[in-house]
């Protein structure tokens, strides 16, 4: 009805009900307050035929001023009841009592239901003899204890369970009277509501002595209180879960035995097979559990299918006939249900419903649909079906069916297929949310580590990543190589904290940081101290967008930062919490180098510490995550010696190093992730490095290119001279006008490219600028930095060192 009085009011006392027999006046009104229905009860009630209603507006029906008396119901509002002033077709008033429903059609049309009970002669009143024949004839088991927990009242359903009397029981507590286990429990809780005032229910079962364990009651306790609100005693009140007085003996699906069986893993496919098999036979004789093609894009809620075709995919069946016989659809296969079929109404709704064979629904399903032949074939006489949802999220529909049960499907079963479906839900709509963010931390992880080794003459190098496996997802590992100048190469291996897409995004954020700090050529203790620092700021950062007060992004991470100098052969070491690299030296020797381990990034206050020690060329460095200790089932020192037997092999390659280790070490997929780098070191040698001493003088300057041309000559890069001269005579220049002695010219000839370096004892780093047009100076870094490929400085702990690089692949 689009008005309606805006208040209830008390029927007037001078108001006459009618005499006879009692009847419902009922009516049904459009969203535009036409009446569309009249029955023969409100022609009772008004005196109007039906011709004379249907069709005009109801607020003629109305006996005050709509505009005065009336208001407009919310948009959301379902459901009204108040007392309205009608006006009877004689002209008299009449006030009644209505009640109104809103009901909406699948097809979206909405109505108004308005009904209004009309009592006859005086009927029995609501009495004290009614309330005490409605306690004792309770199908319910009814109890009332006083404050010491003592019966006082029972029901002749108590009675009749417990065989025994009133009498035999008033007097006692309960677990006097049903000795056992879930009585002493009870009795606890009903001593909480008398202490509290609070209801409680007892989520077990109280069984009389002797009876089984499948028969058995739901347990609510109430406070009974005074008018002043005290409370003076407890009312016990158990539901038969096994049927009312065992006259229905429905077996339904245990939830505890769902829960142990549906959702047992991350697959959406076994997780409706394992729905399917608890239903079978337990529930229905037939069960097929289809998902929506395409699913549901995103975790947003869904605002509700049409009733329209619906695609979906038969993802799970089960029969108690063999090979299930009753579907014609295979698992994996598409299918289509037909608009305002049952399960398409299902999934337009969101809720379940329970169909005879003989509805209708069902008929025009059979004879649309050839899918739904099982029907008629088998003799099918109940179906069910129960919409798949999870978080607002309709993922699919779950149909049962009945064929050899007798007895149909019952609101209990509907009841139970619910719940179970709403468990299966969640797990497929959990592992489809698992799986998008697996792939998408996985996609982004992969980007951030490195697509491929470098290439560098100091090292051979392999390495592998294996990202954790079960629920845990993928986490923080990563592993670099970063070519550094005068041929070095930093090895960095580093574990971030947690897992997941943030643990991830840490990492890269991380992996970025140590790139840029390494590109200035940082010592590595001071590196990561400069890393702890930045851990800290990001931290910090992070907690105060989330607004939490908690600081935890990527503190507690580690980080390995190994160099290595093929010149002198010299590996530095220095480490924050990170597992030390293990060394293989030629003669086959497996040891852990004695690096201090220094505090995990992010604690701060605590200095980092460097271990220089000398590699002979051939050795095996092997740089690892804690990862490939923890997958053993044993301790750490038997991991260790299975890695020190695994690395100590000979082989011919680093790729079959990786693999015997990982072998050695892995029984299943990790639950952490694993990153290994493993390099072999090579040397340059004599005939490869050239060093000259200079005097600070700058005569020295053309000796200088001319030793560096000889030089060329003797490797064969006499195309290079043109450019390492002008190189080698700016940085000479610059180290004799503004650096100390001693000074030194070094020539690093390395594969394809050629370095050049100028070292001094001055700490002061030049700046590249750009010179005016009549400056006399300012112009050396501007054509180092033309000529050279890449050119930078590198402080030492007495002077720096400025180089240039070439590369020789055009010459």
């Amino acid at each position: 009805m689009e008005r309606l009085p805006t208040s209830p009011g008390d029927r007037p006392a001078g108001t006459e009900a009618p005499s006879g027999p009692a009847y419902t006046a009922a009516a049904t009104v459009n969203e535009q307050g036409v009446v569309t229905e009249w029955s023969e009860g409100a022609r009772r009630l008004l005196g109007y035929e039906a011709s004379e209603t249907v069709g005009r507006p109801a607020a003629g029906l109305l006996a005050d001023d709509p505009a005065e008396s009336a208001r407009r119901l919310a948009p959301w509002q379902d459901r009204w009841s108040g007392t309205v002033a009608l006006r009877h077709r004689d002209g008299h008033r009449l006030e009644a009592g209505l009640l109104a429903h809103r009901w909406t059609s699948s097809g979206g049309t909405a109505k108004w239901f308005v009904v209004s009970a009309v009592t006859g002669a005086p009927g029995l009143g609501w009495g004290e003899p009614l309330r005490e024949w409605a306690f004792a004839q309770s199908p319910c088991f009814l109890a009332v204890f006083d404050q010491d927990l003592r019966l006082v009242r029972a029901n002749a359903g108590m009675e009749r369970t417990l065989s025994l009397t009133e009498p035999e029981m008033l007097g006692l507590r309960l677990p006097e009277i049903a000795p056992d286990p879930v009585s002493d429990e009870t009795e606890r809780r009903m001593r909480q509501v008398l202490e509290t005032g609070e209801p409680q229910v007892v989520d077990a079962f109280i069984r009389p002595a002797g009876a089984s364990t499948e028969h058995g009651w739901v347990t609510s306790l109430a406070p009974l209180r005074d008018p002043e609100g005290r409370v003076h005693a407890v009312c016990l009140a158990a539901h038969d879960r096994t049927g009312i007085e065992g006259t229905r003996q429905q077996v339904l699906v245990p939830q505890d035995d769902a829960a142990t069986r549906i959702g047992t893993t991350l697959d959406s496919s076994r997780t409706a097979q394992e729905l399917a098999d608890v239903a079978v036979p337990r529930l229905a004789d037939f069960a097929v559990v289809d998902l929506l093609d395409p699913p549901p894009r995103g975790d947003e809620p869904s605002s509700g299918l049409s009733a329209g075709p619906v695609a979906v995919c038969r993802m799970a069946v089960q029969s108690i006939l063999e090979g299930s016989p009753e579907s014609r659809v295979s698992v994996g296969e598409t299918t289509v249900y037909p608009p305002l079929s049952p399960a398409a109404e299902c999934l337009a709704a969101g809720r379940g419903a329970v169909y005879a064979t003989s509805d209708p629904a069902i008929a025009a399903w059979a004879a649309e649909d050839p899918g739904a032949s099982w029907i008629s074939e088998y003799g099918t006489h109940s179906t069910m079906v129960v919409p798949m949802r999870a978080d607002g999220i309709t993922l699919g529909v779950a149909v049962f069916g009945r064929h050899q049960h007798r007895e149909p499907f019952q609101s209990e079963d509907l009841w139970a297929a619910e719940e179970l479906a709403t468990r299966a839900a969640v797990s497929i709509h959990n592992a489809r949310r698992y799986t998008r963010e697996h792939t998408t931390t996985m996609t982004l992880q992969r980007s951030l580590l490195p697509q491929t080794l470098p290439d560098q003459a100091a090292l051979d190098i392999s390495s592998r990543y294996l990202p954790a496996g079960g629920e845990a997802g993928v986490g923080g590992d990563w592993f670099d190589v970063i070519p550094l100048s005068g041929a070095r190469v930093a090895l960095v291996v580093g574990d971030v904290v947690g897992h997941g897409i943030r643990a991830t995004a840490t990492m890269g954020r991380l992996r970025t940081a140590v790139r840029t700090l390494a590109d200035v050529d940082l010592p590595p203790d001071e590196l990561l101290t400069y890393l702890d620092d930045l851990v800290l700021h990001l931290s910090a950062d992070d907690g105060d967008r989330q607004g939490t007060g908690e600081a935890a992004l990527g503190i507690g991470t580690t980080c390995l930062y190994v160099v290595y100098d093929p010149v002198t052969r010299g590996c530095t070491v220095a480490r924050a919490g990170h597992p030390p690299p293990a060394v293989v030296s030629p003669e086959g020797s497996v040891y852990l180098l004695d690096v201090p381990a220094g505090p995990p990034l992010g604690l701060g206050g605590l200095p980092f510490e460097t271990v220089e020690t000398e590699l002979p060329e051939g050795s095996l460095l092997a740089l690892y995550t804690d990862g490939l200790l923890q997958a053993r089932d044993h301790d750490i020192d038997e991991a260790l010696d299975s890695m020190f037997g695994a690395l100590a092999r000979p082989a011919s390659t680093l790729d079959t190093v990786c693999d015997r280790v990982l072998t050695a070490m892995l029984s299943h997929q990790p639950d952490d992730d694993v990153a290994l780098l493993v390099a072999r070191t090579r040397a340059l040698h004599a005939d490869q490095v050239v060093v000259w001493d200079l005097s600070s003088d700058p005569s020295v300057v053309g000796q200088a290119r001319r030793n560096a041309a000889e030089q060329l000559a003797a490797w064969g890069l006499e195309e290079a001279s043109f450019v390492t001269e002008l190189l080698v005579s700016e940085l000479v220049t610059n180290a004799i006008r503004y650096g100390e002695p001693p000074i030194q010219l070094r020539l690093i000839h390395e594969g394809k490219t050629l370095i050049c370096e100028v070292s001094d004892a001055s700490s002061t780093a030049p700046h590249m600028r750009r010179a005016r047009t009549f400056d006399e100076g300012g112009r050396g870094l501007l054509l180092v930095a033309q000529l050279a490929r890449r050119w930078g400085t590198r402080h030492a702990a007495v002077g720096k060192t400025i180089w240039a690089e070439q590369s020789l692949l055009g010459f």
